[in-house]
């Protein structure tokens, strides 16, 4: 029995499929059946009654699988502590990111850490989609917004200003507005998350809040194209100041009345639990904090947001 086979045997039983166990493994079906086998046959017992439609925990399952996984994350917990004192970060960061904060920014901060660490490897999973750490196979997630699962374990990174963007281009073509109310004449490139458009923007200044529905000729599910379709002057759009960061310092963008502010949102390190962060992420965190911070200065130094 290898130990390999004990990370096969707790997938098979979250699962309850060799098949997706092999799958979330990256390994062939027939070598985690091989796994199961040898764990089976050196234990003696049969783990899972197999059928032809499902598998399930056997009763000697039941009590094996979960000392286990105590057992493994014991084990985890004390090569991460050892390679800690020796002063070695390695190992494999498995990440979900946002689609444009994770494309445009997120990826290059994680290549210069990797430079800094050349014994971590990296598996990226961009999706704008709510982060599932057991079917996506992550380990840790940089989304906007604080997680809604109050069983998530999360870091907030920063506050993070939102601003309403647009060409030089577009604002020579159609003018520039001045109020929000103003928008109500002008193009709105529109983000959808699930099944929610985001189609009305809330602004504020020291003195009223306005709510705005825009027209639009164009929606996404992806925020990474809404930030193309801005830089390509199609219309507004209303997005973190980080995402339009690099936009904006190379003049491609031009913000838009700053003066009436957009709701702000914020960053957050997500992982499945406190146990499961390693001082691999810790210090990717303290990255990310470090290079939000910096580049929320550069953009404050150039005026392109307001406190």
């Amino acid at each position: 029995m290898l130990l390999e086979d004990l990370q096969v045997i707790l997938k098979v039983a979250e699962f309850r499929s060799i098949t997706a166990a092999a799958t979330h493994l990256n390994m062939r079906t027939a070598t985690a059946s091989a796994a199961v086998k040898r764990v089976e046959a050196f234990l003696g017992a049969e783990l899972f009654v197999r059928t032809t439609r499902q598998l399930r925990l056997s009763n000697a399952g039941e009590r094996y699988i979960p000392q286990c996984e105590e057992a493994m994350q014991m084990l985890a917990h004390a090569k991460q502590n050892m390679q800690h004192d020796l002063g070695k970060i390695e190992g494999e960061l498995r990440i979900s990111v946002s689609s444009d904060l994770g494309r445009n920014v997120i990826i290059p901060w994680i290549d210069e850490f990797m430079d800094v660490h050349p014994g971590l490897s990296l598996k990226a999973h961009i999706s704008d989609s709510n982060v599932d750490f057991y079917r996506d196979s992550v380990d840790m997630a940089v989304r906007y917004g604080s997680p809604t699962d109050a069983n998530l374990y999360g870091f907030k990174i920063c506050d993070i200003p939102r601003a309403l963007c647009a060409t030089p281009d577009y604002l020579e073509k159609h003018g520039t507005p001045t109020h929000p109310n103003d928008l109500v004449n002008h193009n709105g490139l529109h983000y959808q998350l699930s099944d929610m458009v985001h189609d009305t923007w809330h602004f504020t200044n020291e003195t009223n809040e306005y709510k705005v529905k825009l027209r639009s000729n164009r929606t996404a599910n992806d925020s990474d194209l809404v930030r193309r379709w801005c830089v390509k002057g199609y219309g507004f759009s209303a997005k973190s100041i980080l995402d339009m960061s690099e936009d904006l310092l190379t003049g491609k963008v031009v913000t838009v009345m700053p003066e009436y502010q957009l709701t702000p949102t914020e960053i957050w390190f997500v992982c499945p639990s406190r146990q499961s962060i390693t001082p691999a992420m810790r210090l990717l965190r303290d990255h990310f904090r470090t290079k939000v911070e910096q580049r929320l200065k550069h953009l404050k130094e150039e005026n392109m947001f307001r406190v």
